[in-house]
């Protein structure tokens, strides 16, 4: 009844859009409708919710819920696509209910008919489809059993004998999703000689869309088994690679230079694991094949090709071959060491001048992404000699080239710190930088980027010297940094870079910076209690989450002078302290907001010692740390109710979240009372989900959740590690890892979700040094986020810095 209302509800608004339907576009529109809505009807993003629906679908009788699984199976076979569609949907919606219950048992020997038995292609894409969704939302445990039905259906329509391309691509598909079900088979080598030779020759199809998809599926088999494909190396995948990396397509040349890239991150990996069992006299459990070595020669000419088919209008958020190509070079740099520096050198060095502004930023690209990998004592002298050429590109007449450069001379500072003479490049080198913060905000960020690296490698934050090399520019730093962070927007991370460099900048100053720095101490507590006035004029969820975002970069500034100034900004302490409070009082909850601010009271603690004792009563847990513990069952239960409230308004939610992270740091170990009923609520937290792409407010709503439940997350797993309770954590271990492999995989992602996720792993990492929980490590979205981490130029240095911390 309720499909027929919805059906009915849709048809009426469709027909008052002013447009006339005929009767088999009625029909069509129905059926779709109906479609949709029994399929919505079976999920749900929310836990209670989800048990609701399974329980209400297992009750109803035998006969009804077989009559609708007959109707949805016939409807695979419809002429009209879309119906077919959606079917597929509600196939695997009825299958997520039935099969983990032990029903259903023949719906894979139902779906395996359609594909072999019938030369309906409508059928066996509908079909083929069904079963990819099928894999990709249930537990590869509960389908292990059937996976070979699964296999022989899906290579059945993969072959090359398939006459219609559209069956083969859906079969592809379905392999991909597939493949974590079918390691039984993959194991005998009979099955496996035959579902490579479908792929490699799905490579070779004449429609591009079936070759774009048996690449992304070499891409995901070497991920989960690369032990088993030497043979297949050497016997198919180099040639099928290169070539597929020339191919005319960007789409098929994508997954080309994809497949290089997972296969030097498999061999760094391999390489980490024989270091470590080296130290430890073990043998390691796996051995790499060096396939990165073995292919250098003939992957690396068609990559540095790559570099240079740049596109003149290209968006920084498209990816495309030339970039896909420096991210390969960098890993393949990383995994071959010195032997890629003698054939990239040539090409550098032809290129650096070319009048085409392709291969002037090839050549700086390919020069900056080997600097890690190869021996320092190999690159010094080639380092010496292209910085004052890499310097001079700065005002390079080609935006792209001096965005490159600038990202160059970051990787040199990082790197290569040694190559560059304070009293021969440091003027030239800076003044070159401070120009690059007046051009584009991409410029912007690898310029800040290549000072806090600067800072970094010249400066210190323990103990500040008397002087040092950045001492004459620091001023001059400040303020051009300053000026930059004064445009109006954020685009690329710029504002959000700048206010981040100086942080790093105050962090490693030295003494005689000192009186720079209480000056800029002012102009920090200006700006924020400027943001705060303008409190509330903020219109609008994206000006809010601008808003937030730079009080807590004013707030992450504020916190790195509190320390560094120590007792001298006591003085201050007043002044700043009211700053803040009034920033709790008037700001949304927005968790990153709170938590860069409490990170300020936390280093007034520091200063103030025990002058503290005035501010007591408006700051607890993260000042007082273990003596909150008498106050904490009552803030505990004061937020779990808020959680549970209908009427409170949500987006305070994911602050309460985050608040949980706060006391756990707080009270470290004695968080253990309170860790089974915080785990079970996030949990249930995880499970929100934005169905609809266009509902904007609820997108935002569960990325703030999202970041909130990672905050809280952090903060537990240090907590209970600093107080020797990390064992507590290995029953929630794979809820963890699983929320982490959902985020990862929405394409709704924040710079804060991608840092605070690969802080998490690097925390875990540390709260378990034996091993225990390795098997987690090798989750798919452990290696891409931290490979996104390294690998993404646009993201603040500060991710980068944690990325490389996590690795180690």
């Amino acid at each position: 009844q309720q499909t027929r209302e919805d059906a009915s509800r849709q048809l009426e608004q469709a027909q008052q859009t002013n447009y006339e339907l005929s009767n088999e576009q009625t029909e069509t529109f129905i059926r779709n409708s109906a479609g949709l809505a029994l399929k919505n009807s079976l999920v749900s993003s929310e836990a209670s919710r989800r048990n609701e629906i399974t329980q209400r679908w297992l009750n109803m009788d035998e006969a009804t819920r077989q009559q609708i699984k007959q109707a949805v199976l016939a409807t695979l076979g419809s002429n009209d696509q879309r119906a077919a569609a959606t079917a597929a949907q509600v196939v695997s919606a009825i299958a997520a209910i039935e099969l983990p219950s032990g029903q259903w048992t023949d719906l894979m020997k139902t779906l395996l008919e359609n594909v072999t038995t019938t030369d309906n292609s409508q059928l066996k894409i509908a079909t083929l489809t069904a079963i990819g969704f099928v894999c990709e939302s249930i537990d590869s445990d509960i389908l292990a059993a059937q996976s070979g039905a699964i296999l022989t259906a899906v290579v059945s329509g993969a072959r090359k004998e398939e006459p219609n391309q559209e069956v083969r691509k859906a079969a592809i598909d379905a392999l991909y999703n597939s493949l974590e079900f079918i390691r039984e088979n993959f194991d005998r080598e009979g099955e496996r000689n035959y579902i490579m030779q479908v792929v490699c020759e799905a490579t070779q199809s004449a429609d591009v869309n079936v070759q774009v998809a048996a690449f992304e599926c070499l891409v995901r088999i070497m991920q989960i088994y690369y032990d088993k494909m030497r043979f297949y190396m050497e016997k198919a995948l180099f040639g099928l690679t290169v070539l597929g990396m020339k191919h005319e397509d960007e789409r098929v040349a994508l997954q080309a230079v994809e497949f290089w890239s997972t296969v030097c991150d498999e061999e760094l990996e391999l390489m980490g694991e024989a270091a470590e069992a080296q130290e430890t006299g073990e043998q390691p459990e796996r051995l790499s094949h060096n396939f990165a070595k073995a292919a250098l020669p003939e992957i690396l000419p068609v990559l540095l090709w790559l570099l240079t088919k740049q596109e003149e209008e290209a968006d920084e958020d498209d990816w495309n071959v030339s970039m896909a190509a420096g991210t390969c070079l960098a890993l393949l740099a990383q995994c071959v060491e010195d032997a890629v520096v003698a054939p990239v050198i040539p090409f550098v060095e032809n290129h650096i001048r070319n009048n085409d502004w392709r291969f002037r930023e090839a050549a700086v690209m390919a020069f900056g992404s080997i600097l890690e990998g190869p021996e320092h004592k190999l690159l010094a002298n080639l380092v010496n000699q292209a910085l004052p050429v890499l310097i001079d590109m700065m005002r390079d007449p080609s935006p792209q080239v001096k965005d490159t450069t600038a990202w160059t001379l970051g990787r040199v500072s990082e790197l290569l710190i040694e190559c560059i003479k304070p009293d021969v490049h440091l003027h030239p080198l800076i003044t070159a930088l401070v120009y690059g913060l007046k051009d584009s905000p991409r410029i912007v960020s690898n310029c800040c980027w290549a000072l806090m690296s600067l800072s970094d490698q010249f400066g210190s934050k323990e103990t500040p010297q008397s002087t040092y090399h950045l001492s004459a520019y620091f001023e001059g730093i400040i303020t051009a940094l300053l000026e930059t962070t004064e445009r109006s927007t954020n685009e690329s991370n710029s504002r959000t870079s700048a206010y981040e460099c100086i942080s790093i900048l105050v962090q490693g100053a030295a003494l005689d910076c000192f009186q720079t720095i209480q000056k800029l101490t002012f102009t920090i507590l200006d700006r924020l209690d400027a943001t705060i006035s303008a409190q509330n004029q903020i219109v609008g969820s994206d000006e809010r989450l601008a808003h937030s975002e730079l009080q807590s970069n004013l707030c992450s500034v504020l916190t790195s002078i509190i320390r560094k100034l120590k007792t001298e900004v006591v003085p201050l302490a007043d002044r700043i302290m009211t700053t803040l409070l009034s920033l709790f009082q008037t700001a949304t909850k927005h968790s990153t907001t709170l938590e860069d601010g409490f990170l300020a009271v936390g280093a007034i603690t520091t200063a103030v010692e025990g002058d503290f004792l005035r501010y007591l009563e408006a700051y607890i847990c993260r000042a007082l740390g273990e003596q909150s513990l008498p106050y904490c069952d009552t803030f505990m239960n004061v937020l779990l109710q808020n959680l549970q409230s209908p009427v409170l308004n949500r987006n305070v939610k994911p602050a309460i979240l985050s608040c949980f992270g706060d006391i756990a740091l707080a009270i470290s170990g004695r968080f253990e009372v309170y860790l089974e009923i915080v785990m079970l609520v996030l949990a249930q937290a995880s499970n929100m989900r934005a169905t609809d792409g266009t509902n904007y407010d609820m997108i935002d709503y569960v990325i703030a959740l999202r970041e909130g439940i990672l905050e809280a997350y952090v903060g537990i797993v240090q907590g209970l590690k600093t107080g020797e309770k990390a064992d507590l954590l290995m029953r929630y271990i794979d809820q963890i890892f699983n929320f982490m492999n959902m985020t990862w995989n929405d394409q709704e992602k924040t710079e804060i979700i991608i840092r605070s996720m690969i802080g998490l792993i690097g925390d875990l990492a540390e709260a378990f040094p034996n091993g225990q929980i390795k098997q987690w490590f090798q989750y798919d979205c452990v290696t891409q986020v931290l490979r996104e981490g390294r690998s993404n130029r646009n993201l603040p240095a500060g991710t980068r810095e944690v990325t490389r911390w996590a690795k180690e």
